[in-house]
């Protein structure tokens, strides 16, 4: 590189690499006014909650911070205690958000700020306590309608929530208006945004027959794969009905040839014309989840055997008799389980979803006699059992992959291809990259709301300059880095 080049502070209206201190500078005088106007306090006090399986590296990185103490809160109190043992200043309580909101509201009434790592469905009623005792929030998860129904009186309150900064929503949404807000910077439209992100285990670590193994939510991975989903193509609105229809829809993705991966589309793509401000001039707008080759087929086979079921099943009452694995497939296909024999049992399910995913089904253990967990749906009961079942190993490591592929037109006529790819690893099971990538995002917030450098009021996305320059400065500290290609089309 040259001296020249390493003197140029800006390029294409943003700060160099080089020089992009010079905004956390200027971000961090912006806090320090912010902070002498309002009540100095030495040392704040941030509400985490939830304890799974992306907590840790956001509790290690507010932990840095040695004005700031940490409360823990979990509905199992030993996961609590677990993360909170490695740590001083991080006080572990157990909580349900739902059955206690006495004590939600007073752990919130103690704290300067609250992160959610909650299931989503859970975060509205966090921020109601949030909105009542005047305390800031932030959230990995999507600004679903009961949250957005909350944004009034946010904003009368006083009170900040951002939302969607995790992995997918979060660092796709920060990549992709960086690249977006460059395009339009100099004249250019875009045709067309397609993204695609995924949650993976390593190659390596891929040996099973959904290749997959669970580095977040279980229940959410299979919930999923029964959404609806609407994306735009050549301007015209595609919708895809739930119950399981998905899974007939993914496509081989070539975009990393040593990859064998699929995509599905992922819910609404068509909103994010609007928010990422491309909706006069965008014809084709996707957003997917990434999957190794094969998950969408084995899944339907799942699917046609009921075992993704949401409703309850009579046979999986948790005060019903005792069932196996193989009693139960036998009771969702409506055979008789005392007297089938183990071949006749593999040749009716092989009538039913084919052999080849009679394989799968054998392999993931469900014609054994084993137990079963009951949890009143086939869908919770399946989502604990493969969360055991496929969780990563001892030695395994998982995989991130988000990739944009963003079609650009120029005034003068000709077209590009803007081609944005991130990937990262794990290093093992216990420091996951799913984990860093998801609750890093969440916590370089927490502490850009904490120092005031963001201080708008009522739901919150991270699509404005303010918030997504900073953001990715920090997150490439911390060696989350994404490349781009551009291509001439």
């Amino acid at each position: 590189m040259s001296l020249e080049t390493k003197a140029i502070i800006t390029s294409n209206g943003k700060l160099t690499p080089n020089f992009e201190y010079i905004q956390d500078l200027r971000n961090m005088n912006s806090a320090n006014r912010h902070k002498e106007s309002g009540s100095s306090g030495t040392e704040k006090r941030c509400l985490v909650l939830g304890a799974g399986l992306v907590s840790e590296p956001l509790i290690e990185f507010l932990h840095r911070d040695p004005s700031l103490s940490i409360t823990l809160g979990s509905l199992l109190k030993e996961d609590a205690d677990s993360l909170a043992n490695k740590y001083d200043r991080v006080e572990p309580v157990a909580i349900s958000v739902t059955d206690q909101m006495q004590h939600l509201a007073n752990l919130i009434d103690s704290a300067d700020i609250v992160v959610s790592l909650l299931p989503y469905s859970l975060h509205h009623v966090v921020a109601e306590c949030c909105i009542n005792s005047k305390v800031n929030m932030v959230t990995a998860s999507y600004c679903n309608p009961d949250m957005q129904a909350l944004h009034n009186r946010a904003v009368e309150a006083g009170v900040t929530i951002v939302n969607e900064v995790g992995l997918d929503p979060g660092l796709d949404h920060l990549l992709a208006m960086e690249c977006i807000d460059s395009i339009h910077e100099f004249g250019g439209k875009v045709d067309s945004f397609i993204s695609y992100c995924g949650g993976l285990p390593a190659p390596e670590c891929s040996d099973n027959a959904l290749r997959y193994k669970f580095s977040w939510s279980p229940h959410g991975v299979l919930l999923n794969t029964l959404a609806n989903a609407k994306y735009l193509s050549d301007s015209k609105v595609v919708e895809i009905p739930a119950g399981g229809e998905l899974m007939k829809t993914a496509e081989d993705m070539t975009f990393l040839p040593g990859f064998s991966l699929e995509g599905f589309p992922n819910r609404d793509s068509v909103k994010y014309a609007q928010l990422y401000g491309i909706a006069a001039e965008c014809h084709t707008i996707l957003r997917g989840t990434l999957r190794y080759r094969g998950f969408s087929h084995m899944i339907q086979g799942l699917q046609l055997l009921g075992l993704i079921d949401p409703n309850p099943h009579p046979a999986l009452h948790p005060n019903g008799p005792d069932i196996t694995w193989r009693q139960l497939v036998c009771t969702l296909l409506n055979l008789s389980t005392s007297d089938i024999f183990y071949e006749n049992l593999k040749s009716k399910i092989g009538d039913k979803i084919g052999q080849d995913r009679l394989v799968g089904v054998e392999e993931l253990g469900f014609l054994m006699d084993d137990p079963v967990q009951k949890l009143t749906t086939p869908l919770d009961t399946l989502s604990h059992f493969l969360s055991k079942k496929l969780a990563l190993g001892p030695n395994d490591r998982d995989l991130v992959i988000l990739r944009h592929n963003i079609g650009v037109k120029w005034p003068a006529g000709h077209r590009e291809m803007r081609e944005i790819t991130l990937v990262v690893y794990g290093e093992s099971n216990k420091r996951t990259a799913m984990a860093r990538t998801v609750s890093l995002p969440a916590a370089i917030t927490a502490q850009m709301v904490l120092s005031g450098e963001i201080q708008a009021a009522g739901m919150v996305l991270p699509l404005s300059p303010d918030i997504y320059r900073p953001l990715l400065s920090r997150l490439r500290k911390e060696g989350i880095v994404a490349t781009e290609n551009i291509r001439n089309l």
